[in-house]
């Protein structure tokens, strides 16, 4: 177990780098001059080439690039220029609302979707199950984007009864969560569906029922116990990913998280900011993956983990 956890630390360790390596190079291509993009059309050409210099956008890239790996190793990631003061603080102040939303939203898709799934397979190949199926796949279907103008149109606008944007309450957490969540509810419906009834089809259940058990008992103890183990897996790749696709619905609904934060970074060009958020959500991707392979052998005894 300890060779295997050395090996996906060594492994997280290389993706974090490959997400910082490759965020340096992608905002260094794109076309205008930041330094000019930072202060703005009334900047002198003096202030800009000053402030290029104080930046090290003179060096050349490899030079750049060093100094980039090397401050990140210390957790130094600048100041902000849009800001001020040091960009980490600044993602760590955003970060707990960007959790928040996407906990939230993993909360609400397994409330929805843990009992839809299991409706479906035990309605299997009837008018429910394929209503369940069809609507799952639909609201996978659905842009993010376009279903979050829609509720903010339907409850915020016409029906005035939830707020259409901002943060504070949990009245302004449920659009953006239930937003965020609508994609992965169909996967997760699909896969539990599917998985009880892959169980279902194995010798242990017939045996259980042999022995005379009841089938409540054989279905939620054993059947279920057994499905959790691909779920455990979406859900722990899902959280990864809630935080990821939170900056499109961060953007829609005025959430101040670190989706938000990015966007506007970007847009401004504060370096600073865009590599600190991007090593943040990425660590915690990485994370996230790791954190489930060591739940599989205690969810599982029948896992092992080969040395």
């Amino acid at each position: 177990m300890a060779g295997y956890l050395i090996r996906r630390i060594l492994y997280s360790l290389f993706v974090i780098w490959g997400a910082v390596t490759i965020i340096f190079f992608v905002i260094r291509v794109v076309p205008g001059d930041p330094a000019a993009v930072m202060l703005g059309s009334s900047a002198t050409e003096e202030q800009v080439l000053e402030l290029r210099e104080n930046l090290g956008l003179n060096d050349p890239l490899l030079i750049q690039y060093g100094k980039y790996l090397f401050d990140i190793g210390q957790l130094n990631f600048g100041e902000s220029f849009k800001l001020g003061g040091p960009a980490l603080e600044h993602v760590f102040y955003r970060l707990p609302f960007t959790i928040t939303l996407a906990v939230s939203a993993i909360i609400v898709a397994v409330v929805i979707s843990f009992p839809l799934g299991i409706w479906a397979a035990r309605k299997a190949n009837t008018i429910i199950d394929w209503l369940i199926s069809t609507t799952s796949l639909l609201g996978q279907s659905l842009p993010t984007f376009w279903v979050g103008i829609m509720l903010i149109l339907i409850f915020a606008r016409y029906l005035g009864i939830l707020p259409s944007a901002g943060s504070g309450s949990i009245a302004h957490l449920i659009l953006p969560a239930f937003t965020l969540c609508l994609p992965f509810i169909g996967m997760i419906v699909r896969l539990v569906r599917n998985g009880i009834l892959d169980e279902l089809s194995k010798g242990y259940v017939q045996t259980a029922r042999s022995k005379g058990l009841k089938e409540n008992l054989v279905f939620y103890i054993h059947v279920l116990r057994n499905v959790l183990i691909p779920v455990i897996t979406v859900m722990g790749l899902l959280l990864g990913e809630f935080i990821g696709s939170a900056i499109i619905i961060e953007v829609v609904f005025s959430w101040p998280g670190i989706g938000r934060l990015l966007v506007d970074s970007i847009l401004y060009r504060d370096y600073s900011i865009v590599q600190a958020s991007v090593v943040i959500i990425a660590t915690f991707y990485v994370l996230l993956n790791l954190l489930v392979d060591i739940l599989y052998g205690y969810i599982d005894p029948r896992i092992q983990v080969e040395e």
